[in-house]
This record gives C-alpha cells, sequence and structure tokens, in this order.
C-alpha cells in the first residue's frame, strides 16, 4: 500500500450519503453563496436530513453561480443554476428526502464516475450544456468537483501520484526531456517552451535556486489563474514541486496579488497540508529530496506580471523591470537561477508526467499542443471559464461555448491577452487559437482573457481604455513606454473628443512600431498592440472620428449631436422642461428646436422624451 493509499483510507467520505456541492469561490461568494449555504445547513438540521456538503471551487459557469449539485450514491449529478436561499426548503425536501430532482431549476445531470447511474428523465447531461460542448477538462478537471481544503480528495482523483513517480521512478533529466517532449509552453503569454526553460536552468549549479509562480493576473477580465488556485491549489503546487525537483531548487515562491484573499487563504492551508503529508519540506516522501514553498502578495502593479520587475517585488525591492541579459535562470532571485512560470503552465505539469508526453502531444496543434483555459467576459451570454485544445477557433468559442452575443445584438470584436493584446473583427471568426496565429492576426495569447464586444463598442473608445491603463500601470523606468503611452493616449482622447487630424493615424501606427523596438519590457513592447489592431481592421471609425466627427456607435459623448424629429414631436415640452442648460425652445404650438451651441450633452432630453422624438 502507498502513502496516497493510506490517506485515502484514513478519511474517506461516507459512501452511501447524499452528497451537496456548493460552489464557494470568488464568483460564487459574489453571487451570494454564503447565504446559500447558511439555508442548506439550516434546512437540514430543520428537515432531519443526513447529507454531507462539499464546499468547491468554480467549474467555469460564472454567469449562473450560486452553483450547487446533489449526488446521490450510483445515480446521476445534478446541477442546479442560479440558485438562491428561497429555493434550498424545495430542492433539500423534494431531491434530498425523496430523491426527485425539482426539474425547475435544474441545469445538467452528469455520470458519477465508472458507476451504474439511475438517469432522472428528462434531465439535459452537464456535457451537453451549450458552454460545455467541446470543452476538454483536463488541467480544470477538478475544480468544482473537489474540496480545495481537502487534501484527501485531491489524492483520491489522483492528485501527487506525478509527484511520486517524478521522485521515485524518474531523474531530473527524464522529467524535463518529457516535458520538453509533450510540447508544452508557457501558459503566461509568451508562449516559451516550458522544457527549454527548465534544461537551461537544470545546467547552472548554485547553492539555492528557485522555482517561482508568477501568480500576478492583472489583465482586465482574466481570472484563469485565480480559479485555479482557489478551485485545485494542489495541482498547482505539485506542478511547482515536481519542476524543483527537475532543476535542483531549494525553495519556491508563489507571486500573487494581495486582491486575491481567497486564492491566498487556500494556498496557505495548501501547503501546511503538504508539508504535513510529506509532499513538501524536507525528505519529501522519504526520496531524500527537500524544498520549501513560500507566498509572496504583490500590491497590485501590472508591471510586476513582467519576470525581472515580479522577482524585484520578491526581494523587498520596488517592482521594476531591468535589463536581460542575464536571463533570470542564470541569475534571478537575489543572483541565483530562477525558474519561472505561470500558475496555468505548473498545472499542466502533474497531468504530463502521468499521462506521458506521446498522450499530450495529441491534443492541440502542430506547435501548440495541449488546451488553454480562457475567461469568457463582455458582451457575451455565458460568461466564466472554458478549457479548450489548442487549435479551437474564436467562433468555436464566442458562439457554441460562449452562446453568442445577448440581446440578438451583432458580434463586433474580441480582444485577446488582455490589454497587451490585439482586437480581431468578425472577418477572423474562424482563426484557430494558438500561438503563432494569434501573432499573425495582430494579437496574443497573453494569460487567457477573452472579452467580447457588439456593435455598440466603439473601437476608438476601446483602444483609448486599454492605452490608458497601460499608462497608469507603466513603472515610467524607460522613455519609450514612460512617454509613449502617454503621447498615444493624448492623440486617442483627442480622436475621440473630435479634435483628432488626419496625420493622427500615422503618428500613431509609428510610434506603436518604435514603442515594440524600444521598450524595455513587454508591458512596453506589446501596449501599442490594442490601437495597431484597431487601426488595422476598424480604420473607418478612426477616420469617421477624424474627418466627419462622429462616433458611429454614439459612444463617445463629445461627438454627440442631439437633433429633434419634427414628424414625433407632441410638443409636450418634457425636453423643454428638463433641459437644465435652457438649450432647447418651443411651445405647445412649435416643435421643440435644440440650441446645440448651448447643448451640453446631458442626455437629459433624450431620456425624457417618450415619444423617440429625439435622436
Amino acid at each position: 500500500m502507498n502513502s496516497n493509499e493510506m490517506i485515502i483510507q484514513q478519511q474517506k467520505p461516507n459512501p452511501q450519503k447524499p452528497q451537496i456541492l456548493i460552489g464557494m469561490a470568488s464568483c460564487g461568494l459574489g453571487a451570494g453563496a454564503r447565504n446559500v449555504l447558511k439555508s442548506i445547513e439550516h434546512e437540514l438540521e430543520r428537515q432531519k436530513l443526513d447529507a454531507d456538503i462539499v464546499h468547491t471551487g468554480c467549474i467555469g459557469m460564472c454567469a449562473y453561480e450560486v452553483l450547487m449539485d446533489v449526488i446521490f450514491p450510483g445515480r446521476t449529478r445534478v446541477t442546479y443554476g442560479n440558485v438562491k436561499a428561497t429555493m434550498i426548503p424545495q430542492i433539500l425536501e423534494e431531491h434530498v428526502g425523496r430523491g426527485e430532482a425539482v426539474k425547475k431549476y435544474v441545469m445538467s445531470q452528469m455520470y458519477l464516475d465508472d458507476k451504474t447511474v439511475i438517469p432522472y428523465e428528462g434531465l439535459p447531461f452537464f456535457d451537453d450544456l451549450e458552454m460545455n460542448r467541446g470543452q476538454k477538462k483536463y488541467i480544470l478537471r477538478n475544480c468544482g468537483y473537489i474540496d480545495p481544503d481537502s487534501i484527501n480528495e485531491y489524492i483520491e482523483r489522483g492528485g501527487y501520484t506525478a509527484l511520486e513517480k517524478a521522485l521515485k521512478s524518474m531523474t531530473p533529466k527524464a522529467i524535463i526531456d518529457e516535458i520538453s517532449k509533450s510540447g508544452l509552453r508557457g501558459r503566461g503569454g509568451g508562449g516559451f517552451p516550458t522544457g527549454e526553460k527548465w534544461a537551461s536552468c537544470a545546467k547552472y549549479s548554485a547553492d539555492e535556486k528557485f522555482v517561482v509562480c508568477n501568480a500576478d493576473e492583472g489583465d482586465p477580465g482574466a481570472f484563469m489563474d485565480r480559479s485555479l488556485l482557489e478551485g485545485d491549489p494542489h495541482a498547482v503546487l505539485e506542478g511547482m514541486i515536481i519542476a524543483g525537483y527537475a532543476i535542483n531548487a531549494t525553495a519556491g515562491y508563489i507571486y500573487i496579488r494581495a486582491e486575491y484573499p481567497l486564492a491566498v487563504k487556500r494556498l496557505k492551508h495548501t501547503i501546511e497540508e503538504a508539508k504535513k503529508h510529506g509532499f513538501l519540506g524536507q525528505n519529501i516522501l522519504k526520496t531524500g529530496y527537500s524544498m520549501e514553498m513560500y507566498i509572496k502578495e504583490g500590491a497590485g502593479a501590472f508591471v510586476c506580471g513582467e519576470s525581472t520587475a515580479l522577482q524585484n517585488s520578491i526581494e523587498g525591492k520596488r517592482g521594476m523591470p531591468h535589463t536581460r541579459p542575464p536571463q533570470s535562470v542564470e541569475a534571478g532571485l537575489w543572483h541565483k537561477p530562477t525558474c519561472l512560470n505561470n500558475v496555468e503552465t505548473f498545472a499542466n505539469v502533474p497531468f504530463i508526467i502521468n499521462q506521458g508526453a506521446n498522450w499530450y502531444t495529441r491534443i492541440g496543434t502542430e506547435k501548440s499542443k495541449g488546451t488553454k483555459i480562457f475567461s469568457l467576459t463582455g458582451k457575451i451570454k455565458n460568461a466564466g471559464l472554458v478549457e479548450v485544445p489548442m487549435g479551437t477557433t474564436i467562433r468555436q468559442i464566442v458562439f457554441d461555448m460562449g452562446g453568442g452575443i445577448p440581446k440578438r445584438k451583432k458580434f463586433k470584436a474580441v480582444q485577446i491577452g488582455g490589454p497587451s493584446g490585439g482586437c480581431l473583427p468578425e472577418s477572423l471568426l474562424d482563426s484557430p487559437i494558438d500561438y503563432e496565429s494569434l501573432v499573425g492576426a495582430g494579437a496574443m495569447m497573453g494569460s487567457g482573457s477573452f472579452v467580447v464586444v457588439d456593435e455598440t463598442t466603439c473601437m476608438v473608445e476601446m483602444a483609448r481604455f486599454f492605452m490608458n491603463f497601460c499608462a497608469n500601470e507603466s513603472c515610467g523606468k524607460c522613455p519609450p513606454c514612460r512617454i509613449g503611452t502617454t503621447l498615444i493616449l493624448e492623440i486617442l482622447t483627442r480622436i475621440t473628443m473630435g479634435q483628432g487630424e488626419d496625420k493622427d493615424l500615422e503618428i500613431l501606427e509609428q510610434m506603436g512600431d518604435e514603442m515594440k523596438v524600444m521598450s524595455l519590457c513587454g508591458l512596453g513592447q506589446s501596449a501599442p498592440n490594442p490601437v495597431k489592431s484597431t487601426i488595422r481592421y476598424f480604420r473607418d471609425e478612426y477616420v469617421a472620428h477624424i474627418r466627419d466627427k462622429i462616433c458611429p456607435t454614439a459612444t463617445c459623448v463629445a461627438l454627440h449631436k442631439y437633433e429633434v424629429i419634427p414628424e414625433k414631436c407632441t410638443r409636450c415640452q418634457a425636453c423643454i422642461r428638463n433641459c437644465p442648460v435652457k438649450a432647447i425652445s418651443g411651445s405647445a404650438a412649435e416643435t421643440a428646436f435644440i440650441h446645440k451651441e448651448k447643448c451640453i450633452k446631458c442626455n437629459l432630453c433624450y431620456e425624457k422624451c417618450n415619444f423617440l422624438a429625439i435622436k
């Protein structure tokens, strides 16, 4: 009997009792999971029902939180969506008490392990739900299924078997070779081959070496790393320990922003549990290998996502990047060899070690192997997390899994890769998502944020928004980024105010090219991407702002022009009474008229007109 089997036998849950799973990640808590949990606990006691409550992480369907599952031994798992505390008495009475699912609240049913199941007639299967079609959940396989605070539940689903295999039956070189053969590339943005980085770090000798996990997830609309750390923290930790053994690291650091308090709390507990069970610390699994793990909470600076700035922050210095070489693998933390990867990259490692590189290479494309997790946000029906094989098209994610655009609006663009990514139009919907294809289209993989916009979005304003973010987050160390982001932001702001000039487009493109070549770090090098991609694909909108002084989507307030439609005006004078600057004239006998030179564009006349007479 191995150590994993012993731990499982010590605290295995009662297989005869029904289980109630409730999503207690940040998305669930924000939707009211605490109130639902209190109601579950109260109703179980009041109705004298016997069931185990399991707190899980995010299963990906964030738009439908609070999510709750009921599992009976030998029967199918039933998922309830948009659960409110008021629904709990009926669900527990009918489902837990009598074994009859409350169909009006049900989202799905799914198979439970390999046991014989008794289907609930007429209920959809979990994999058939719109958001789950086409997904391949390998890295997210435990999120939403296990209690992330329970090391026993992680072990029961195969946790730490990869670590045991790596330490007891593989050499460090064999591990690196397996990762290299798998084709795993860094999931933090650049897509650098992971095995190559580990091999470079392993060849340097030092009294101390470090493994660093970059969990400084700063992209607007990104929450992949947070969800992994909240839902399956042991997988990330296991990957880090395997990496540590492969490069002979003495310690590891998880750099995570302090704005993720739940993830921080679970990581601290995870490290304690791993130490307690012999998976971390001194003489891991009695193999002679030792490694310590530390957590460093960042203050939320976007630039600290850059590797050298991150390492400066860990050392207690100001989070600013520095020139390379030397690379971190040679002289990183405290000038010692350091291997840095992001959360999702480390979460892939146990899976590859267990399944084998040959199996892993069958997923994805020729140059981009495996799956990628994306956070779907913006103007999309099914907001949340999806994990798809590399090579999946943008259309499949937006319309098959994402459910398309709400309110019958038209798809316009998707911003892939965060504030440093690019905006891709409808004509590229059938483009495959892999590292090379996205770069060729003017975007980048980034960490995996996937912001969808519809026809009501102004692309000039969107570019201005992201440039404003980059300008604010620039550390200011190098002039190309410090001055470039500021000047580009000023030009974009002028254009949205109706003060743009024809030469501005040429200046924006030229400055973007110069920043890409001259900036010190990835922030400045990629900051112009949203601007260049919107000029490339939505140039007509820039021209409309500059030459015609109009915003085609009526987003830019400074370019608004209000007019009364005479044939629709009923002379009710509601617009006249509500105009704060007396910019509208008219009477009961005269059609209203807006004096544009006085109008402050407050939009009140438009809002107060009940007859759609103002456009």
